[in-house]
């Protein structure tokens, strides 16, 4: 039975794609693979209101036909219109669309005209050269999809952050029911906030660990009890998902969690650093000799071995010991710290709200400010404007600031980079607008000179203040382009344009070694939602989470700043 929206938002994707497999009506599987993403992302848990007899709310893009969908999945673990075209699609066929760059129509292709159905076959056909031959694929396609399928044997099994942080909280809360427990937390990469989860480590405290373990094993999505003990259960959920669950006193419950949270290499820095001071450092505690030094909370722990406490995020042996020997940690940035969001999109171009509504979720989001940043018109497929259609956008952005109160809107485009580095719309459409923000959207196959030269040439145009999601990827769905990041960043700070972080849990692109690129070279970062819907602000959770692992502090990322010198930066006005 499906216990969290990931299991929605996976069924509802799912049945996107074998819609668009079997070249079903555009608008429907648009509108399956639109309320996938929004279940996916969505904090309301789908499943208990429909158990607990609720109603659903109203959700964008979610009419009648999607609402009985989600309360037939809801309460049966079962599609069946999705159950309906596994039987008529060949397996390996719905697997091909697991590998990075391979969508649908790429799929249906090899499948109609090589009659490939399996990833081995696949992997034939791209070393007999057959696939090269197919209109629209070419040797470096044929050589990339060979290079997919070998990866794909070899990785294991990850979780994009948000759907395991999904899995997290139901398994939190379940487990909150323990008898005797008192706390239980999230150890492991997800405590971490790294990009993707291949397995979820959780903590409880309780006197009595057996009972807890058995609480555990009568989880309703447990499919297999891979170990189970007084202290300790492993199991396979039935999404795949293993879950690790330690159970210990209060008394050594900050010494085991800071072991689980990790990462291997920090701890082992932690081992060594006790061992100098001849001590001894484990999941149950700090020792000298048998003596405990400390155990039950990590501040106790990493302040016995002369160190203040390192936040999770930091905790990867990429500099923070060094840095904490030397009191040198950042005060790394929060989500309270932002007080604007410079990147979100409306029901102009591909968003599910109004400019009003969206206006009001950021408001009630905390922020104080927000760029209305629809896509340019060359984004067909988002319905982009051309600059009629923004010129009249930003009319009604301006009689909505003449009444909103608490918020102020600001004009923007997301404008798309074209090939040769020009911006889609031309100076005279952009002079007017605050926040003009360039996006590569196409050309992802470009050399890394040429993807360099293109994003740098775009850098080069006055009104571009921030780049869009610089390398273009999606998590286990598109590889980032090849771009000299080094070049790109170094460009943004001597032009004065700020680096997105976008935080999106599909992009959170800059990735966190590049934030922290950007901040040792003097560069701003912008963390942005890039919201399409009322809810999407939530993400900005996402994007702190990879900010933090980037060491960036509140200096660092510019729409922690009041409107004025946003305003004041926007324009080229801004004290040095």
């Amino acid at each position: 039975m499906p216990k969290t929206n990931a299991d929605l938002a996976a069924a509802f994707e799912q049945t996107a794609d074998l819609l668009e497999l079997q070249q079903a009506n555009p608008f429907r599987v648009r509108a399956y693979r639109n309320a996938a993403r929004l279940l996916g992302e969505l904090r309301l848990d789908l499943v208990a209101q429909v158990e607990a007899g609720r109603p659903l709310p109203r959700l964008p893009g979610i009419g009648a036909d999607l609402a009985g969908k989600i309360e037939e999945f809801a309460r049966s673990g079962h599609l069946a219109l999705l159950d309906r075209l596994r039987r008529q699609i060949p397996a390996g066929v719905t697997e091909m669309l697991q590998l990075p760059g391979l969508g649908p129509k790429r799929v249906r292709a090899l499948y109609e005209e090589l009659h490939v159905t399996t990833l081995p076959a696949l992997a034939r056909a791209a070393r007999d050269g057959r696939i090269r031959a197919l209109p629209g694929f070419g040797a470096r396609t044929e050589a990339r999809i060979l290079e997919a399928i070998e990866a794909h044997g070899r990785r294991p099994q990850r979780l994009k952050l948000v759907t395991a942080a999904q899995y997290a909280a139901a398994l939190i809360a379940w487990l909150r029911r323990a008898p005797g427990v008192s706390e239980v937390a999230a150890a492991g990469s997800l405590r971490r906030s790294r990009e993707t989860v291949g397995d979820l480590d959780l903590l409880a405290c309780a006197p009595d660990g057996a009972a807890v373990c058995r609480h555990m094993l009568a989880y309703p999505e447990v499919a297999e009890v891979r170990a189970a003990g007084d202290t300790r259960a492993t199991v396979l959920l039935a999404s795949g998902l293993q879950v690790d669950l330690r159970v210990v006193a209060e008394a050594s419950f900050g010494a085991a969690l800071l072991y689980f949270t990790g990462s291997k290499a920090h701890n082992i820095r932690l081992r060594t650093l006790a061992i100098e001071r001849r001590m001894k450092l484990n999941e149950y505690g700090l020792f000298a000799g048998r003596r405990t030094v400390a155990a039950a909370t990590e501040q106790e722990i990493y302040g016995k071995l002369g160190l203040p406490w390192i936040p999770p995020e930091l905790r990867e042996d990429r500099g923070e010991i060094e840095a904490a020997l030397k009191d040198a940690l950042p005060v790394l940035i929060e989500r309270r710290d932002l007080a604007g969001d410079l990147h979100a999109h409306t029901d102009w171009s591909d968003g599910a709200a109004g400019i009003e509504a969206m206006a009001r979720a950021a408001q009630a989001h905390g922020l104080s400010y927000l760029a209305i940043s629809d896509h340019s018109r060359r984004l067909t497929v988002a319905h982009g404007l051309d600059p009629p259609r923004l010129a009249r956008q930003c009319a009604e952005v301006e009689a909505l600031n003449r009444r909103l109160a608490g918020i102020e809107l600001l004009t923007g485009i997301e404008v798309d980079v074209l090939d040769d580095g020009s911006l889609d719309l031309p100076e005279a459409a952009l002079a007017p607008l605050e926040v003009v923000i360039a996006a590569v959207h196409s050309k992802f196959d470009l050399s890394r000179a040429a993807q360099t030269r293109r994003i740098l040439a775009a850098l080069e145009q006055p009104k571009v203040r921030i780049l869009a999601h610089p390398v273009g990827r999606l998590i286990d769905r598109r590889e980032p382009y090849d771009v000299d990041m080094l070049a790109v960043i170094r460009k943004c700070k001597a032009r004065g344009v700020a680096l997105e972080l976008n935080a999106h849990p599909e992009r959170l692109d800059l990735t966190d070694v590049a934030c922290r690129m950007a901040k040792d070279e003097g560069a701003r970062v912008a963390i942005n939602s890039d919201a399409h819907a009322e809810h999407e602000f939530d993400n900005l959770d996402f994007g702190i989470g990879q900010a933090r692992r980037g060491w960036l502090e509140t200096g660092d990322v510019i729409n922690t700043r009041p409107l004025g010198e946003v305003r004041a930066w926007l324009a080229g006005k801004e004290e040095r």
